[in-house]
Formats: C-alpha cells, sequence, structure tokens
C-alpha cells in the first residue's frame, strides 16, 4: 500500500466523520410540533390567537418598524453593557457589547441586539391577557439617562403603564460585570372581578446571517430549546418561518436561547415554574422565540409578579454553566462533545499561564502529538517501511506489467517477506481522527479566540490570516511529507501527490487563523517524528545489509 493510498484513507475518513458530525448537529430529539396559528395580513397592532396550552389567552406579536420608533428612547450605560429600551413597548432595542469589538470595524462596539437599521433582534416582554400592557403599549420612565456609577452594583430602570383592566410596572435590572439582565413584570387588577393573568418573554429576530458568518467556515444561528426532560432541541430559523418547527410545548424547567457564532440571547425562566415554549413566524420574515408563564388569578387590588433573567452576551462556557442547566450546551460541539470540552479546559488552563492563546494553541498541540506518539510512531514506521520497498515494488510493477493478479500476489509476498503490513499506518490515523475534529471545533467556536492576537501580523485568531503566511506555510510542510513519503510507481498518483499540498493550501487561506497555525504546528511536529523513524529505520536496513 503506497502512502498516497494512505493520505487518500486519512482524507476520507476525515471526511466521513466531518459529514457524520454534519449529520448529528442536525439531529435533534424534539416533541411532535405544536399546531401553529398563521397571522392574517394587517393585524400588526391585534395579537392573534396564542398556541397556549397554558391558556387560550393571546400572544402579541412584535409591533411594525414605524410604531417601534416613535418612543422615547432611555439608554443605560454599565462597565459591559450599553443598552437601549424603547418606552413604545418597553422593549431592549439595541445592546451593544462594551467587552468586545465589531467584526469589521474593531474601533467599534460589537452590537447583538438592533432595531435601528437593516437587522432586526430585539427582546420583548408582556402581559399576554387582553386589557392588560403588551410590548405595543407606551410605557414612562423617570428619566431616559442611566449609567452604572463608581461603588454601585447593578442599576435599576423602572417603566409604568396602564391597561384596561390592570397596570403594569417593568423593571430592568443591569448588573456590574455581568452579561444578565433582570427582566420583571409586576401586574395589579384594578377591575372590580378576578381575571387570569399571563407573561409572555420573547426574542424576536430576522434570519439574516450574524455578522462576520462565512460560508467557508459554517456555523449554527437559530433557535435552541432546552428541558431536563428532552435537552437541547434546536430550530432552524427555516423551520421556524414554515411552521413546521418541533420543540417541547410545557416544562417545569428549561430555557430558550437564539444562538449564532460566539454569540447567544437567552430567556432562563427559574426552574419549578410552569412554562411554555413557543416558535412561530411573525411578519416580514421575523421569529419569534420565548415562553409564556401562567400568573395565576388576581382578585380585584391584588398584584402580582414574575422575573426572567435575560442573557446578552457571549457564549463564555465557565459563565454559561453557572446560569442554568445545560446553557453551555449553546457552545454546540455536536456528538465529540466528549472529547471538545476537556480539550477547552486544558486550553483555557494552559492560556492562563501563558497569557497567548496563540501560544496555547501550540502547546496544546504539542501535548497531543506527545499523547498519541505511540499511535503516530507506529504509522510512521510502516510508511517508512514502505518507502524503504519502494523500489522493490517499482521493479515488481515492470516484471509483471498489466498482469494485475500476478502483481498482487507479488506484493503480498514481498510483504510478508519484509513484514510489512500494508494496513499498519491506517488504524493509528483513523483512531485520532475524532480529537483533531474535536479540537477543530474547540478553536472554531471559542469566543475566547475572537479579536485575540498572536504576535507580528497575526491580530486576530478567529479570521483568516490577512498576508496567507500560515497557509502557505502550511502547503510547504505538505510538501516536504510528500518528499518524505515514498513516491507512487503510478505517474498519475504521483502528479496527484504534487497537487495536493497547493489545493489544501487555497482551501486553507479561508480558515481562521487560529485553526491553520494548528494544523502548521502538527504537521512540523510530523515531519520531524517522520523523518527521525524514517531515518532510524534506513539505517537499520542499510546496517543489516551490510552485515
Amino acid at each position: 500500500m503506497d502512502s498516497l493510498r494512505l493520505i487518500a484513507g486519512a482524507v476520507f475518513a476525515i471526511t466521513v466523520f466531518m459529514l457524520f458530525d454534519a449529520w448529528m448537529r442536525e439531529r435533534a430529539p424534539a416533541t411532535p410540533p405544536t399546531p401553529q396559528t398563521q397571522q392574517s395580513p394587517g393585524t400588526a397592532q391585534q395579537p392573534p390567537p396564542s398556541p397556549s396550552a397554558l391558556s387560550t389567552a393571546p400572544a402579541p406579536t412584535p409591533p411594525t418598524e414605524a410604531k417601534a420608533s416613535e418612543g422615547e428612547q432611555i439608554r443605560v450605560r454599565t462597565d459591559y453593557l450599553l443598552a437601549t429600551i424603547d418606552t413604545n413597548g418597553g422593549y431592549l432595542r439595541r445592546v451593544e457589547l462594551l467587552q468586545h469589538r465589531a467584526r469589521e470595524e474593531a474601533d467599534k462596539n460589537f452590537v447583538l441586539l438592533d432595531a435601528t437599521g437593516q437587522h432586526t433582534y430585539v427582546a420583548q416582554s408582556g402581559l399576554a391577557t387582553p386589557g392588560l400592557p403588551n410590548h405595543n403599549t407606551r410605557f414612562v420612565a423617570e428619566r431616559n439617562q442611566y449609567e452604572l456609577a463608581v461603588g454601585e452594583s447593578e442599576i435599576k430602570v423602572v417603566l409604568h403603564a396602564q391597561g384596561e383592566v390592570g397596570n403594569a410596572t417593568k423593571t430592568y435590572t443591569f448588573k456590574r460585570a455581568s452579561y444578565v439582565i433582570d427582566v420583571a413584570l409586576e401586574v395589579t387588577n384594578t377591575q372590580q372581578e378576578a381575571l387570569e393573568a399571563h407573561a409572555y418573554f420573547q426574542l424576536v429576530r430576522d434570519q439574516s446571517p450574524p455578522e462576520g458568518s462565512s460560508k467557508m467556515v459554517p456555523t449554527y444561528s437559530g433557535v435552541e430549546i432546552y428541558t431536563d426532560a428532552q435537552k437541547l432541541t434546536k430550530v432552524k430559523f427555516d423551520d421556524a418561518a414554515e411552521g413546521t418547527a418541533k420543540y417541547p410545548s410545557t416544562s417545569q424547567d428549561g430555557w430558550v436561547a437564539i444562538v449564532q457564532h460566539y454569540f447567544l440571547t437567552a430567556l432562563l425562566p427559574p426552574a419549578g415554574t410552569e412554562r411554555e415554549f413557543f416558535v412561530r413566524p411573525l411578519e416580514k420574515g421575523l421569529i419569534a422565540a420565548g415562553v409564556i408563564v401562567p400568573l395565576g388569578t388576581l382578585e380585584p387590588a391584588q398584584t402580582k409578579a414574575y422575573n426572567v433573567p435575560l442573557y446578552v452576551g457571549p457564549q463564555e462556557q465557565d459563565q454559561l454553566k453557572e446560569l442554568a442547566p445545560g446553557l453551555e450546551l449553546a457552545v454546540d460541539y455536536g456528538w465529540l462533545r466528549v472529547v471538545s470540552v476537556p480539550l477547552f479546559w486544558v486550553l483555557s488552563k494552559i492560556h492562563d499561564i501563558v497569557a497567548n492563546w496563540g501560544v496555547a494553541i501550540i502547546i496544546l498541540t504539542i501535548l497531543i502529538k506527545l499523547a498519541f506518539y505511540p499511535l503516530s510512531a507506529a504509522s510512521y514506521r510502516s510508511m517508512a517501511r514502505m518507502k524503504v520497498v519502494a523500489p522493490k515494488l517499482q521493479r515488481l510493477k515492470e516484471r509483471y506489467g498489466d498482469d494485475r493478479q500476478k502483481m498482487h500476489q507479488a506484493m503480498i509476498e514481498l510483504y510478508k517477506t519484509e513484514k510489512i503490513n500494508p494496513l499498519g499506518g491506517c488504524l493509528p490515523i483513523v483512531v485520532q481522527i475524532p480529537v483533531f475534529i474535536a479540537l477543530y471545533w474547540v478553536l472554531l467556536l471559542s469566543v475566547e479566540l475572537r479579536h485575540a492576537p498572536f504576535y507580528l501580523w497575526i491580530n486576530d485568531l478567529s479570521r483568516p490570516d490577512p498576508y496567507y503566511v500560515l497557509p502557505v506555510l502550511m502547503g510547504a510542510t505538505m510538501f516536504i511529507q510528500t518528499w518524505l513519503n515514498p513516491t507512487p510507481p503510478d505517474p498519475m498518483q504521483a502528479r496527484l501527490m504534487k497537487i495536493m499540498p497547493v489545493a489544501f493550501s487555497v482551501f486553507f487561506f479561508f480558515f481562521p487563523a487560529g485553526l491553520v497555525l494548528y494544523w502548521l504546528v502538527n504537521n512540523v511536529l510530523s515531519i520531524a517524528q517522520q523523518w527521525y523513524i524514517t531515518r532510524n529505520i534506513e539505517r537499520a536496513k542499510t546496517a543489516h545489509g551490510a552485515t
């Protein structure tokens, strides 16, 4: 078995694993779809019937763009967030992350929630009971500017609204050093008879790809719902828009989120309270995902309140794990999570010591290479023995010509004589493939690498090398690996071996620099190991022939 077949087998195995990984990511447990009610034209101000298993209360739809711009803008600034609340509905209209820069303009903050331009992504809340304030209702605030002062741990923004049958108070609590915003709804029954009240909290987004998304390196953007019973369920925007989404209906626990590469927004109702999840299409191609919670019966003059934490920020795994059970699963490592999580843990611990993510990637690559040294050594020994017997294989080809049967029998006899297992180089490579794929997802999905500099011209490990130096160097290492391998007797195979490094280099032009750095370091270490093993085997063969 020549080296081309070995490499082709490895590439095929990696491809199969990647396809299987992508297929597994598309699968998710789900319950039968909840019946959806389509909104009729011209009813932007009139909420359609809710697909609620908790009650028959209506679930409002988001306001139109024109109405959303009519309210007063309340601006709130903390050390982590710069938020804008619209009094026309009392909803979060815009949130900038002050600790993260924009993808294309590093001097600007990254904007996650926004309804001021072509993109629509907002967080809304209100009462689903007719006659009570919802996100179409005008709210009143005490002032329009809030800023977290030195020594303060939180800011409270209180808004009031009046409805036909009751009044509502909405309170946003922003905390220091936190991406969590507590959203509390308090409702008072102002009529002379009891009423049933339901609160809703929803995220509304269009279906446009997030900033910085790449077709070459695709990542998941869509809705995720988690419950202890059914674990993580994904809902694609396409399924939500078509009304064919499948997801858990009611639960006593769980959360709902909209995720994109590196960031997410998540509604985190406290465990132990009944909630209904919903995902449904709205006008103008918007998608709404959220929860409806029952507040129970309100007697005349009675007041009840409910609070839902809203997370608006990066997919930092340690922080997500502390906020809610299963929230760390928003970092979508897929079916190789059992491998990816320990790899990220090791990578982050190395970073804590060296304070450079690029250096941490190099050290982690070395550690992985050392861990797999016995398997890699077995593979390279097999390839080195194949290189030693390459001249004999060429002579067999010349002797038997097109007689494939005799050629095959002669090769088997040669392998027996030389004590070579032609498959000996494949199995060690296949065993390592899951680790390589797991590390691929770690480096691709870790928000910690976003805008993380390495050295010299590499100022962002999450973006491609601007000067393509790393891909070119990686291509050069592949040429060296080709030179170390035995030359295939077939001229066509030999030409293919020379083309592969060029093709792979061009392919890696579009990969994040952190991924290319990993492959480059891995190739350099492989070359050193292969050269050392090949040299020793050739020396031993020469010494044996001399005696």
